[in-house]
């Protein structure tokens, strides 16, 4: 069986040698495969803003797009790269352990473990764009209620603000100079550079302050929303990670039981990994962990505000 593994995994990556394929051309390769071509009805439904794609399809682009904001888009290709190779060796690790039941839950974790280790590195990096974000906005808003001169006010604090903010506005001063004097099309290219509904709130704002000067005092509070989502954010931190280290202590023990269930008894350790239904109990408790990984996960994260 060993042997069968390791030839077929040899037969695999000469196989891709052969074929000079390339992290690259495997991840627009999966990315085809997983949004395939709109029809002309699906197309006019995109225009209509009527039709979203799939999550897995807006996962994937949203981690390029701040990889690339990073400075580490190559790093996307690598990633799903990974991703691919270990889904394979889950497989391998189930056929070894001879448990056809976890074969799926195997693939399933270990394609995961790249786009978990990327997503906890980029929460990091969005958490300090956050911060500066809050300082960049008010620090503006002081400025152009003083100047009522949104470019005047961005180009006075462009030395103030900080890496990869600081890129973003000195791209809007040359869009708004050099490109085109439409200061609302250029405030509207702001604002798709940052992914916040506060950031996309603050810009609507400012688009309606070129026609009406009198609402440029509601920039302020719209800023002070930022800080009161950070507030709550650090309140539910302690709260949160205490809910997570509970969920981890509960999957702790719910697989420790495999080792000790072969100290305490040992035919009840050979039920449970050498017979058919016992595999599938394990098998069943690797999916309702795994599922529930997601869930913790997905409730436990920090909370965003949303219009």
């Amino acid at each position: 069986m060993v042997i069968q593994v390791i030839a077929s995994v040899l037969l695999v990556i000469a196989i891709a040698i052969f074929f000079g394929l390339t992290p690259e051309q495997i991840t627009s390769d999966l990315m085809r495969f997983i949004t395939p071509n709109d029809t002309l009805r699906d197309r006019a439904r995109n225009v209509r803003g009527n039709k979203k794609k799939h999550f897995f399809y807006r996962t994937l682009v949203n981690m390029k797009g701040a990889l690339s904001a990073t400075g580490k888009s190559k790093q996307f290709a690598v990633v799903i790269c990974a991703s691919v190779v270990l889904l394979g060796a889950g497989i391998v690790v189930s056929i070894l352990i001879n448990n056809v039941f976890l074969m799926p839950v195997l693939a399933v974790s270990f394609a995961l473990i790249p786009f978990v280790y990327i997503s906890n590195t980029l929460s990091y990096y969005e958490r300090g764009v956050r911060e500066q974000l809050e300082t960049t906005m008010s620090i503006i808003t002081t400025s152009y209620e003083r100047c009522d001169d949104i470019l005047t006010a961005v180009r006075e604090n462009i030395p103030q603000i900080d890496s990869p903010l600081k890129e973003i506005f000195m791209a809007f001063e040359g869009d708004a100079t050099v490109v085109s004097s439409n200061m609302k099309r250029a405030l509207l290219n702001l604002r798709d550079k940052i992914d916040d509904d506060i950031f996309r709130e603050w810009v609507d704002t400012l688009i309606r302050c070129q026609d009406d000067r009198t609402l440029k005092d509601t920039l302020q509070p719209i800023v002070e929303k930022l800080g009161d989502v950070r507030r709550v954010n650090v309140e539910l931190s302690t709260t949160l990670a205490s809910a997570r280290n509970e969920y981890l202590m509960m999957a702790f023990l719910l697989v420790g039981n495999v080792p000790l269930l072969w100290l305490l008894n040992k035919d009840w350790f050979n039920t449970l990994l050498f017979t058919t239904s016992g595999k599938a109990i394990c098998g069943l408790c690797g999916f309702v962990i795994l599922i529930t990984a997601i869930l913790m996960r997905k409730y436990t994260k920090p909370i965003e505000y949303k219009r």
